[in-house]
């Protein structure tokens, strides 16, 4: 069974197909500026020379046909017709309170991805737009949703809920959902795979950094607790969003830089975060290389960064009522051995220390801890396509 997994972003879309037999990634690509001037789509195979193919695509459905005809042409591609992908897998950002598993899509699925358009304005769209081209260019192929906040669906209802007036949960749904799901759920059972113990007898603080990041305290299995809370807003500081602040500052603004609604949530999404601090850059590298040359903003952004995601640690020990690993994943976690371990430092008292020599580390699934550390630190590279991947298998095969 051959799996397509698709992304879709605003104008850009990630895709793969996925061998189920093995597992095994047979192709992989991404095509961007969709709609835009300068379309590009870009695919690799193992064992191939990368193949791109510049052309106007003015929608999704130019894209995905784009898509389908590198995956089958003679020299580029690694199937000799759409008849063998047996089902497509769709990342989707937002399931709201409705879906806590993966579901086959139909009618009435489509319909509550609609609902939750008002969640997730900037990324809903974009993957309904996605899913509508695949089943007009492959009707008779089952398709699937694997939602980023289905996770996250088995939160108490202490650990999910806001201290506003309840009547706005009820009216409007605002409440805490968390995104990077599929992430979490993925790299906490490759953790509890790689100890050798039951992930129901574990718990488990998954760090998932990137330019958006977020942690998740996973005990026995289950999301207790997440960052991200009502939108990927919350929690700690990222690439350009501000993360946790008080919200009495959005107000100030308004009124003391007579801003609008739309501006502030531009100025707390889009120039946030280490880019503001730094005035730098919202890519840790370019931080980083900064911070060599004695940048004094650059090192503060790094210290904020750090510690808001030390702090967060700390914070689900506590949730959980303890804790026997630590996972930092996504592109920062899985390879910036500096920054795991300045955020380490400090949580000592708490049984955490990695090993400086193990720790060297990027990209790699490995155990870092030192070898007197009670509690284990890993790192695990995330693969969100996989899961898909696996769910739609489950789903279609039934």
């Amino acid at each position: 069974m051959k799996v397509l997994v698709i992304n879709c972003g605003s104008s850009s879309l990630k895709y793969q197909l996925i061998n189920m037999e093995n597992e095994d990634s047979l192709a992989q690509g991404l095509v961007e500026r969709i709609g835009i001037e300068g379309s590009i789509l870009t695919q690799k195979v193992p064992g191939k020379d990368k193949y791109i193919i510049e052309q106007p695509m003015k929608d999704h459905t130019d894209a995905i046909k784009l898509v389908l005809g590198a995956l089958i042409d003679e020299t580029h591609g690694v199937i000799k017709s759409m008849e063998e992908i047996s089902a497509v897998g769709h990342r989707v950002v937002h399931g709201g309170e409705k879906y806590a598993t993966s579901v086959v899509i139909n009618d009435d699925v489509m319909a509550s991805l609609e609902e939750c358009v008002k969640l997730a304005p900037l990324h809903n769209p974009a993957n309904i737009i996605g899913i509508n081209a695949c089943k007009n260019l492959m009707p008779s192929t089952p398709m699937v949703a694997v939602f980023d906040t289905a996770f996250h669906q088995t939160m108490p209802q202490e650990a999910y809920m806001y201290a506003l007036p309840y009547e706005l949960y009820t009216k409007h749904g605002i409440r805490k959902y968390g995104f990077h799901g599929t992430s979490h759920r993925f790299v906490s059972a490759q953790c509890a795979e790689m100890m050798g113990k039951n992930i129901e007898d574990l718990k488990i603080i998954t760090c998932h950094l990137g330019n958006g990041a977020s942690l998740s305290a996973v005990k026995n299995g289950k999301s207790v607790e997440t960052s991200m809370g009502f939108t990927p807003l919350e929690g700690i500081a990222m690439g350009t969003r501000c993360g946790n602040i008080d919200p009495a500052i959005v107000t100030f603004l308004m009124k003391e830089e007579n801003m609008s609604a739309d501006d502030v949530n531009n100025l707390m999404n889009k120039q946030s975060g280490v880019l503001g601090l730094s005035g730098v850059s919202s890519d840790f590298r370019d931080i980083e290389n900064a911070v060599k040359e004695g940048n004094e903003r650059a090192k503060l952004s790094l210290d904020v960064y750090n510690y808001k995601v030390r702090q967060m640690i700390g914070a689900y020990a506590a949730a959980m009522g303890g804790v026997d690993a630590v996972v930092f994943t996504a592109g920062l976690g899985e390879n910036a051995p500096e920054t795991r371990k300045d955020i380490c430092a400090g949580l000592e008292f708490l049984g955490i220390k990695i090993d400086a020599e193990k720790n060297n580390v990027r990209g790699k699934a490995v155990d870092v801890s030192a070898a007197d550390a009670t509690v284990k630190v890993f790192v695990i590279p995330t693969n969100e396509e996989l899961v898909i991947a696996r769910d739609t298998q489950e789903l279609t095969s039934k």
